[in-house]
């Protein structure tokens, strides 16, 4: 999808505009209008972090006054003002990915992808990028972003988007997809699952129930600590053992398993569904 937006492959079917610009008849336009972070690191080792920003703002033509005044704006954006002169093969993988996003943000785009741009990178690391991304979006620039992380996709976009197999199964706010899930969810494991199931499906304020490995998932429309007494009762008075009882607000971990019917993945190609949170210009 990315590579397609970005005009690095050919759009074979539909139509799309990339900042107003159609993405078949203004590929040069689209170009002009975005920057890109890829999942892979694309920085040139024997180059300073000052020269890779000084060598892609003079692959746009940008003047020079303007070029060292974005170079200086976005060193300190990224938090890079001591390793200005160090080559890029000695900063540290945070270090690195910083600067990916300092590059892509050179020629000040309209829209910035971004390819799993926190993989690999410890904790704190990951926190201080979803920063710099809440800082470009507030400046203005529409950002579109790829990740396996679903406290990612929560904290940082406006919409999401969850594609599974090349298509996209659900699209909407962190809120409202997890809202589809109901207020809360009411983990149970019993002694007989399939008679729980059956005896709390009629609850006004169940909304569905789920089957789990070891257990079932009871979704509720209703505050789940004033209906738990309630479903313990019923289980008890219909002969079924409780087990274990958990209850939680739904996550987004809880969304993707329900629209993709399965954990995440990550075996090479088969990397399995990809969450796209989209963080709007505002």
């Amino acid at each position: 999808m990315i590579n397609v937006l970005t005009t690095l492959l050919p759009i074979q079917k539909g139509n799309a505009k990339i900042a107003g610009h159609d993405l078949k008849k203004e590929p040069e336009k689209v170009r002009e209008s975005i920057g890109i972070v890829f999942q892979e690191l694309t920085l040139d080792r024997d180059m300073t972090v000052r020269e890779i920003l000084e060598y892609h703002g003079r692959l746009y033509s940008m003047p020079k006054a303007k070029r060292q005044e974005r170079i200086d704006e976005l060193i300190s954006l990224v938090e890079l003002e001591g390793k200005r002169d160090t080559l890029t093969k000695h900063l540290s993988g945070g270090m690195k990915r910083r600067l990916e996003i300092a590059r892509g943000l050179m020629t000040r785009p309209k829209v910035l992808f971004m390819d799993e741009p926190t993989i690999g990178l410890d904790p704190q690391t990951r926190i201080r990028i979803w920063e710099y991304v809440r800082d470009i979006n507030r400046q203005g620039t529409t950002i579109f972003l790829t990740t396996h992380y679903m406290d990612e996709a929560d904290q940082l976009s406006d919409r999401i988007s969850i594609v599974d197999h090349g298509k996209i199964v659900v699209s909407g706010s962190s809120w409202e997809l997890k809202n589809t899930l109901g207020q809360d969810l009411i983990y149970l494991e019993t002694g007989d699952n399939w008679t729980a199931a059956e005896l709390l499906k009629d609850l006004d304020s169940v909304k569905g129930i789920k089957e789990k490995s070891k257990g079932i998932i009871v979704m509720v429309n209703v505050d789940g600590t004033y209906l738990l007494p309630e479903i313990m009762d019923r289980l008890r008075s219909g002969g079924v053992t409780i087990r274990a009882v958990n209850l939680k607000k739904p996550s987004m971990d809880d969304v993707f398993v329900h629209y993709t019917g399965r954990e995440l993945r990550d075996n090479g190609a088969e990397k399995g569904p990809v969450v796209i949170p989209r963080v709007r210009r505002r």
